[in-house]
């Protein structure tokens, strides 16, 4: 995957925003993007109770990654490459269980992602 473009950046997603019906809702269009990993961290889950965000996913537990003790631990996901338009979508559709941090990537990309509020 090329570096991002001025106006545009990375994501890096492990849940629901891999889902093409969740990324045509939020960004209006399905995103193409490559494997990749997030080194240190664990995933675990969390209920979800927004009733725009359960619509959309409909799922009622989202994957959510936090920082772990073990170094080997690592989550899969895909990279996308988006606009700052729809990062801010994007922002919109995580609940307050997320922030957005920059992590590095096991490819050597560094990118946007939701971890563990």
């Amino acid at each position: 995957m090329p570096a991002p473009t001025l106006n545009s950046v990375l994501l890096f997603s492990y849940g629901t925003l891999q889902d093409k019906a969740v990324q045509v809702a939020n960004f209006g269009r399905e995103l193409v993007g490559q494997v990749d990993h997030m080194r240190g961290y664990r995933q675990d889950w969390v209920e979800i109770t927004d009733l725009a965000v359960l619509a959309t996913s409909g799922q009622t537990h989202h994957p959510i990654v936090s920082p772990s003790d073990v170094p080997v631990d690592s989550v899969a996901g895909m990279v996308f490459q988006i606009s700052e338009a729809e990062l801010a979508a994007a922002d919109e559709y995580e609940v307050s269980d997320y922030q957005r941090v920059s992590v590095p990537l096991a490819s050597g990309l560094t990118a946007w992602v939701y971890v563990k509020a």
